[in-house]
């Protein structure tokens, strides 16, 4: 099964609010996910507040060879947590 880490929108109209989740590839962006990992909450002024995430649970998943978002990817970043290079989706550049 291809797995991806994903945000899903949460919340309200006009207050957004994500959760992170890991999802199978073929999910639709609110649907179902395998497992809840953190939530994002970008309303929140203190930085350190705005997204909480159960790192332990996201370096297993990476792992076991989850893909990322980009999103998802740049709180792991500011987070410090290595992300394997074979987890990476290369996007294809259009031929001019």
């Amino acid at each position: 099964m291809a797995t991806v880490i994903r945000l899903s929108r949460q919340g309200r109209k006009n207050r957004p609010h994500y959760r992170v989740g890991v999802f199978d590839r073929r999910t639709r962006r609110d649907g179902p996910p395998i497992e809840h990992l953190g939530h994002y909450d970008p309303l929140v002024e203190d930085n350190d507040q705005k997204v909480t995430l159960d790192e332990e649970r996201v370096r297993y998943w990476l792992s076991v060879g989850a893909d990322v978002s980009e999103t998802v990817r740049s709180f792991l970043k500011r987070r410090g947590i290595e992300i394997p290079t074979g987890n990476r989706k290369k996007k294809k550049k259009k031929a001019e």
